[in-house]
């Protein structure tokens, strides 16, 4: 009989436990999207885990950088526990996010932390490419950012700034060396995305690049 009641207790305070992690699972993403930086910092106080996911594989920090929730980020980037590359599940970092929407003083704040410039596959040179910034561009390379990286597809930040980004980033990375030459897995050229955007001009100085 003893024995049965001390087990139901363990199993009473087991739930309780697992309820109170829930809870402040759901309060910590919450937070996060309200920019709550109180709501987080008591929870980080409370042992909570900052580098958790929510159930879309997006980490605290992503979140907050993606949607412009500063507050919350510098609670976040603050945390001494909080992982500085922890990516979410399609592979992004916190450097990425802040290079893609031009945030040059979190990129710099997260290089501050020691960040990495460089990973496989897509990197935040690819992201900077594509985002709005041209000096970040700039930036990750001066920081030792590898010029040519390749996505899994093969597709360069070139590539990607040719299509998507400003021409001001894809003439930066052209006269920093990047080669106009190579094609992704698809067997296009950097000329060949700048087209796909209807970028004509600019096709047609990556395609005299090449030649």
């Amino acid at each position: 009989m003893r024995k049965w009641i001390r087990f139901s207790l363990y199993l009473i305070a087991a739930s309780c436990i697992f309820s109170a992690r829930a809870g402040s699972y759901e309060d910590f993403f919450k937070a996060v999207t309200q920019d709550d930086a109180s709501t987080v910092g008591a929870l980080l106080a409370r042992g909570f885990d900052s580098n958790s996911l929510d159930e879309k594989g997006q980490t605290g920090l992503v979140l907050a950088l993606r949607d412009d929730r500063d507050k919350v980020a510098e609670a976040l980037a603050s945390n001494p526990e909080t992982h500085i590359d922890q990516p979410n599940s399609h592979g992004e970092t916190p450097l990425m996010m802040a290079a893609l929407h031009g945030r040059a003083d979190w990129v710099r704040r997260l290089l501050e932390r020691g960040a990495g410039v460089n990973r496989p596959g897509w990197t935040p040179l690819h992201y900077a490419a594509t985002g709005p910034d041209s000096a970040l561009v700039g930036l990750l390379l001066e920081r030792g950012a590898k010029i040519d990286s390749r996505s899994p597809n093969g597709t360069t930040p070139l590539m990607m700034a040719a299509r998507y980004g400003s021409e001001a980033s894809a003439l930066l990375l052209l006269d920093r060396g990047a080669d106009p030459k190579l094609r992704n897995d698809r067997q296009l050229s950097a000329g060949d995305f700048a087209r796909l955007a209807g970028r004509d001009k600019l096709a047609l100085k990556l395609d005299a690049a090449a030649r």
